[in-house]
């Protein structure tokens, strides 16, 4: 059974290996994996810059059954991600599965069966591709292209006057302007391209963060991050602040991604409450009352501009921006708060990047409306506290990144396939279309794409051996955006993760995970995050390494929390939600047997 998968980044390396894994005469895989580039490691390998660092923790981000060491730092660098990627590749001996340097350029149906795939090889003398194709017959094809592909960049009237050599100098400047520069943030590389530089940076999620903070520790003269919508940020690991006077500081803090716990969050919640996503909205309530405790704001992690509309701020809406380092640059204008709520409670700035050391200010905007031919930004007049700051500023930028993130392009695709936007079935395969599976195409709220790609290959391929229960409960895991959204393919990690593993029989049943594995993992399971190693412990994919990781790295973001961060982000959640299922699973046993006993009344379900 031939599977091409398309695509060497983390999903198809992921795919590729739990294919071989299990195969079996029955379903003989032999999977062969179309990459384009000279190398593995798709997005974290060609779009990564200096400085980057992965904003999700080595323990949720690494596959479940080939982890990182104990004491490595829980947050790589793209390098090193990469070279975990190339670590993955050898140790499951999945080198010889993988054509680089090929180039899928039409997938279509075999009207014998099963589909054909063209593609060029990269010429060897000189740049450029081959002429003639090379075509694969393959039983199942497998997209692991990814979400980062084709860089979107919005249309903004007088851009070009940005790139005009000849403009005015900005009033008072004895500087003359540097060679101007509009480009999209696949193209940044350096420090060096920000050094002197007035910056305007188009975007301001991670990645325009990232470039906000490159920009100001270059040595850029002015720095402009720009925002459509808001944001909300939070530290990748929560760190460095007082209460009462005590300072909660750590040379090992705990990665926020770990921090949501399993049970009653995902194991054991009833179909009203998961329905109603009751989960979602108190713990965001319960997260802005201890924000404005330990930071003074609520609108995100010590963050003081740039806040999301009241109907969007929250896990259930929006892409938790992990992306911090800016924040004490664009804070520096609005932190407002008295002396005496600093005593009761602080958050502390990195001395690098706070006074004396540095007063540089990353000045946030809107999105520009239009550029004059002077050059000059016009932002819109919004009921924003950095709209109104910028109003009458005179922004002149030399340099313009747009950090708007990407597109996707299925134009490989015949006409007959679907795209991700029509997998109904799990965000993997479209009903009645299960051998053309799209694999790392949902984005999650809080958490990582790699660990969701090897949870959404486990679901295919038991989907292919018919080992998916029947029928399939309705999805209850997207996050909540209006119809108008341009970004509709959000999950929330935790709930997306263990419904699938729910779906193939790989969600562990606390008693028979006590009495199979003891109390030890019992504790972790309940208290930890939803990792992928928790779903390794029964099921079609169940591995001999899974309890070892469980009982030693996950059990250290457990006790890292210490006993009065289990206390908060453990105990009391988990009591509370678990009361909450409990009272709907009285009510619902309540009103089933009424319906027996009064048939009319199954004409109301609840």
């Amino acid at each position: 059974m031939k599977v091409a998968i398309i695509g060497a980044g983390p999903a198809g390396l992921v795919t590729c290996k739990t294919l071989l894994e299990s195969a079996t005469p029955d379903f003989a895989f032999d999977p062969i994996v179309l990459e384009q580039e000279d190398d593995i490691g798709g997005t974290f390998r060609y779009r990564s810059y200096e400085n980057a660092n992965l904003v999700s923790s080595k323990q949720l981000t690494s596959f479940s059954d080939f982890r990182l060491p104990l004491e490595h730092p829980d947050h790589l660098t793209l390098e090193e991600y990469v070279e975990y990627l190339r670590a993955y590749t050898k140790h499951y001996d999945l080198g010889s599965r993988i054509k680089l340097q090929s180039k899928v350029i039409k997938i279509s149906r075999d009207p014998n069966g099963g589909h054909c795939i063209w593609y060029v090889t990269k010429l060897l003398d000189r740049p450029g591709w081959e002429t003639s194709p090379s075509s694969i017959n393959a039983q199942y094809v497998v997209m692991c292209t990814g979400l980062h592909v084709v860089p979107s960049i919005p249309v903004i009237p007088g851009i070009q006057h940005v790139l005009q050599p000849n403009r005015p100098e900005i009033p008072h400047s004895q500087i003359p302007n540097p060679q101007p520069a509009v480009f999209h943030s696949v193209s940044y590389q350096r420090r060096d391209q920000l050094t002197g530089r007035r910056v305007m940076i188009l975007g301001a999620g991670e990645t325009g963060m990232d470039l906000a903070y490159e920009s100001a520790k270059a040595g850029a003269k002015e720095v402009v991050l720009c925002t459509r919508g808001g944001f909300l940020s939070f530290p990748k690991a929560l760190n460095d602040f007082s209460l009462f006077g005590f300072k909660f500081s750590s040379s090992r803090p705990v990665p926020i991604d770990s921090l949501i716990t399993n049970l009653a969050e995902t194991a054991y919640v009833h179909p009203w409450v998961e329905k109603s996503h009751l989960r979602w909205f108190v713990s965001d309530f319960v997260i802005r009352g201890l924000l404005w405790v330990l930071t003074g704001t609520t609108a995100g992690c010590n963050q003081w501009v740039g806040e999301l509309d009241k109907e969007r701020l929250g896990r259930a809406y929006v892409f938790l921006n992990k992306s911090h380092k800016a924040m004490p640059y664009i804070n520096r204008p609005y932190r407002k708060r008295s002396a005496i709520l600093d005593l009761f409670s602080h958050y502390s700035d990195p001395p690098e990047d706070s006074p004396p050391q540095t007063n540089f200010v990353v000045d946030l905007a809107p999105f520009p409306s239009s550029f004059l031919p002077s050059g000059r930004a016009v932002f819109p007049l919004l009921d924003r506290k950095d709209a109104q700051r910028m109003a009458h500023r005179d922004i002149r930028p030399d340099t313009v990144i747009y950090a708007t993130g990407y597109t996707q392009d299925f134009n490989i695709l015949d006409e007959s396939y679907p795209t991700p936007s029509e997998a109904d079935v799990r965000n993997v395969v479209r009903a009645g279309d299960e051998d053309v599976a799209f694999i790392g195409f949902v984005r999650p709220g809080v958490g990582a794409i790699p660990p969701i790609a090897e949870m959404q290959a486990m679901f295919w391929i038991s989907l292919l051996k018919g080992r998916v229960r029947k029928p399939l409960p309705p999805p209850h895991y997207y996050l909540l955006v209006k119809e108008t959204a341009r970004i509709k393919y959000g999950v929330d990690h935790s709930t997306y993760m263990s419904t699938l593993a729910k779906d193939i029989g790989a969600a562990p049943d606390l008693w028979e995970l006590w009495c199979t594995y003891g109390t030890h993992v019992l504790l972790c399971y309940t208290f930890g995050a939803a990792f992928t190693t928790f779903y390794r412990l029964f099921g079609p994919f169940r591995s001999p390494m899974a309890p070892t990781v469980i009982k030693t790295e996950l059990w250290d973001t457990i006790t890292r929390r210490g006993i009065l961060g289990n206390f908060l982000m453990g105990v009391i959640p988990m009591t509370f939600y678990l009361t909450v299922n409990a009272i709907a699973y009285i009510l619902d046993s309540g009103w089933q047997w009424a319906g027996r006993k009064m048939p009319y009344l199954s004409r109301f379900p609840l």
